[in-house]
């Protein structure tokens, strides 16, 4: 065994490989349908790497290959999330609020019984309570702020477990109470009204008052008459009939507003074809669907947009994606140019981008290295938070000028995956030789029990009062706590037990960057003391 421990260690890509391939085995595996999922990676390396401490072998990934992983993991998950927590912002700012005052709230209490009842420095208080939030840019400020490499380190090694698995099962448990509304995105219906309202509509009206989130795709004017595409100047009179697409409540709103359900069935006109159309074409890629101008170039119209294994009401403000499904509505004579216009092919959908993924990491690891002047010192973001911010924005903008900054969402899962697997694999190498140490010293059951108490009390009280007192749905929530911990184990396992729904992406990108700087900020005050 000793033999094989120092090969190991005398070889990282191959220990990398060799945690990969075992974390990800055992992640595999389930009993009644719960796994650890990728965050096994993290277990298996911390047991493998305290098994080499046992034998005085230090069995470590290098620094560098985890912070590559780590800055493709949260470039990624900004990307996917953009769109999407761009739109969430103006609700976001109270789980922010929330995080700090909780973060504030269990900075007072590690003071409080760490000084008075387990007699600790602040140094090891302030490292304890990086160990126990999980937060390694924590643990620098606190150790430069202290003066002491000693003491944070010992508290961060043996709360750092702790504070990994509280995560998961507070993460577990809300995602096995979902409600039938947290299960799922909302799925779009497709149903046809009948006007009985005597006064006058226009569409463009009808889907502005519903805030954009149905799409009417189809009119008929009257039972004698064709069946025709909707366009935003139609008026809608009695007894003429419309297909509506969009979330199942909203369209019946629509219903109670125009009249009542139909059982005609639109969609078999003679004039008009219907077709998912894959967007391949790059020159397309980041703009909205109004700016596509489908409608004006081939009298077409998109009614939904099919990204992943989620469905999104099209309207004309949606940014469009490489490897989005459009379903379009045209004249039959029509599709095979439009099919052309907009690519219709899977080749290229794996393609990373390179020019915007470049640019995208580039900015985002410089705005990480900028440092932040604060009372008393200063800290940087680091390239986690750089990347991730970074990746917000560039998913949401979508392109500049020439520029795609978006990738396929095939390619985007992909990467984040892999990077993900990567940090977690360097993330437990590092801490499983300190956590043996850290476990055999004379504090040890001192900082296991303040670790213990912090990680609990903190993602408790943020799923609490994000269920009870935000109302936030859980899976969102599920995120949440991984943004909050700012870790990545959480938000993959969330990711997994969820199929990647994208709430779980918003809600750990809503909180992460708020959450990284409050870390900072405390333990570093909690150091200085």
């Amino acid at each position: 065994m000793h033999a094989v421990l120092r090969f190991l260690a005398e070889e990282p890509l191959l220990l990398l490989m060799l945690l990969l391939a075992v974390g990800s085995a055992f992640g595999a595996l389930r009993f009644r349908s719960i796994g650890l999922g990728p965050a096994a990676v993290l277990f298996s390396a911390v047991a493998l790497s305290s098994l080499a401490a046992t034998y005085d072998i230090d069995l470590t990934i290098p620094a560098e290959v985890g912070t590559l992983g780590l800055v493709l993991f949260t470039y990624t998950v900004g990307i996917v999330s953009g769109p999407s927590f761009f739109s969430s912002l103006r609700r976001g700012w109270k789980p922010m609020l929330m995080v700090v005052g909780v973060f504030v709230a269990v900075g007072a209490l590690a003071l409080g019984l760490g000084r008075t009842a387990l007699g600790l420095t602040p140094a090891q208080i302030a490292g304890t309570f990086a160990g126990a939030l999980t937060n390694t840019p924590a643990l620098a400020a606190a150790t430069e702020a202290s003066g002491d490499p000693v003491g944070p380190t010992v508290g961060y090694s043996l709360a750092y477990l702790f504070g990994v698995i509280g995560s998961l099962i507070v993460v577990g448990l809300l995602l096995s109470r979902r409600g039938d509304a947290d299960s799922g995105p909302t799925p779009l219906v497709n149903v046809v009204v009948r006007v009985d309202r005597t006064q006058a509509m226009g569409i463009e009206e009808l889907q502005r008052r519903h805030g954009g989130r149905i799409v009417v795709a189809r009119v008929q004017h009257g039972e004698d008459n064709p069946v025709i595409m909707a366009e935003e100047g139609d008026v809608l009179r009695r007894n003429d009939l419309l297909t509506v697409v969009g979330p199942q409540d909203e369209v019946m709103e629509v219903v109670d507003d125009l009249g009542h359900l139909s059982s005609h069935n639109l969609n078999q006109s003679r004039d008009l074809d219907y077709r998912r159309i894959t967007l391949s074409n790059s020159k397309l890629a980041g703009r909205t669907l109004g700016q596509l101008q489908l409608n004006e170039k081939f009298r077409a119209n998109v009614t939904r947009v099919r990204r992943g294994d989620i469905d999104f009401v099209a309207n004309r403000d949606f940014i469009v994606q490489l490897g989005d499904r459009l379903r379009v509505i045209a004249p039959a004579a029509r599709i095979p140019q439009i099919s052309a216009h907009l690519g219709d092919s899977e080749r290229g959908l794996s393609d990373i981008n390179p020019i915007g993924f470049a640019l995208g990491l580039v900015v985002g690891v410089a705005i990480g290295l900028v440092e932040i002047p604060v009372p008393g010192g200063g800290f940087a973001l680091g390239e986690a938070a750089g990347t991730l911010i970074v990746g917000l924005i560039f998913g949401r903008l979508g392109r500049i000028g020439p520029v795609v900054l978006s990738m396929p969402h095939s390619a985007a899962t992909t990467l984040s995956t892999f990077g993900m697997l990567t940090f977690l694999a360097y993330a437990g190498s590092r801490a499983g030789g300190g956590f043996v140490a850290a476990l055999s010293s004379d504090l040890g059951w001192k900082v296991l029990l303040l670790g213990f108490i912090l990680t609990s009390i903190s993602a408790g009280l943020i799923a609490v009062l994000g269920a009870r007192v935000l109302r936030i749905d859980r899976t969102e929530l599920a995120g949440m706590i991984g943004g909050a911990n700012t870790q990545p184990s959480a938000l993959a396992f969330a990711n997994e037990r969820t199929n990647f729904d994208q709430r779980v992406g918003v809600g750990y990108a809503l909180v992460y960057p708020a959450a990284m700087v409050a870390k900072i900020l405390i333990a570093q005050i909690l150091a200085g003391l």
